[in-house]
């Protein structure tokens, strides 16, 4: 493998509005591109919004997604790609020819799709169903894969997306800043993002507290360095719906280190150069070599009913 130039995006996009959000990742792409970036990775429905949906029905919901990779967003996505020579991920909501509706994240070049991950667990809308399979794919040489923000609170997912060959992991989330039960959890009030140029302070406060940043950094580089792999995090800035969303999109490397993070409110990416010599020096590898399945084998084939909860949907059962 050579090294890979990464861009991670964040922006603040508007809900059902995929013309103007499709207008903001051609322009960032465009402008990832004049700097010589390979991969330019958006965030979860980047192309659609996200916490809108939750108040959507079936019907509703059909209207705003569509095919993969024969919907015109998929079709748009590849022209922009083909457009400026680079690899652009990207999420938006997906029905197929059964109308059954899915939460996907893709991956496209100039030729075509590449990749698609369909999210397995979602839970913005009643309607959607979950993805079945892990997602592996291969990018200028490198292994990756791609999990979607909830799926990668459940590390299992994580660790079998790495024992499947991945280098690198896509982590699209639309995250923080909501209500958990988590200390120190909750909403950012959006007056705070509408005085940011009068007040940064208040508002950076907030971001990069326990609503935010500081929870994120408590897990985040942990997946990164428990499993010696490149981490991808991208995640909106602004508002998402009615929801404030605090953006911080960053690249890790395999030893759980920031290599470049967007550190402002603007839409906006920063890039990292990714060396394949990270992959074997890092902890993690020594550690996934020294495994013993035989130990935990049963204990994690064990028979188990998922149940998912998030808080904030549910404020009433909290």
């Amino acid at each position: 493998m050579d090294k890979l130039k990464i861009a991670t995006a964040q922006f603040e996009h508007k809900s059902a509005d995929k013309d103007y959000n499709l207008a903001v990742i051609e322009r960032l792409a465009r402008e990832a591109a004049s700097q010589g970036v390979d991969v330019i990775a958006f965030h979860e429905c980047s192309i659609t919004g996200y916490t809108f949906a939750r108040n959507l029905d079936q019907q509703q919901m059909l209207a705003i997604a569509e095919l993969v990779p024969h919907g015109e967003s998929t079709r748009q996505l590849i022209a922009i790609a083909a457009k400026y020579d680079i690899i652009i991920l990207a999420g938006l909501f997906e029905k197929d020819e059964s109308d059954n509706l899915y939460k996907p994240y893709i991956c496209v070049d100039k030729n075509g799709l590449i990749a698609k991950h369909r999210k397995l667990h979602p839970f913005i809308n009643p309607h959607l169903t979950a993805g079945q399979n892990y997602t592996i794919f291969e990018i200028k040489g490198w292994k990756c894969g791609i999990l979607i923000c909830y799926d990668n609170n459940v590390i299992e997912n994580v660790r079998a997306t790495k024992l499947l060959g991945a280098d690198m992991i896509f982590m699209p989330h639309v995250t923080m800043c909501t209500p958990s039960s988590r200390p120190g959890a909750g909403f950012v009030d959006p007056q705070l993002w509408q005085n940011r140029e009068n007040d940064p302070t208040s508002l950076r406060l907030e971001f990069d507290g326990m609503k935010g940043r500081s929870w994120l950094m408590k897990w985040l580089p942990a997946r990164a360095y428990d499993n010696a792999v490149y981490v991808v995090f991208s995640n909106p800035i602004g508002m998402d719906d009615n929801q404030l969303k605090n953006g911080c999109s960053m690249v890790l490397d395999p030893f759980g280190d920031i290599l470049a993070e967007c550190q402002t409110f603007d839409d906006s990416f920063v890039t990292a150069i990714l060396t394949p010599e990270k992959l074997i020096k890092a902890g993690g590898h020594r550690y996934i070599n020294a495994r013993r399945p035989d130990l935990y084998r049963e204990i994690l084939s064990q028979q188990h009913e998922p149940s998912q909860k998030v808080v904030w949907l549910h404020p009433d059962n909290s």
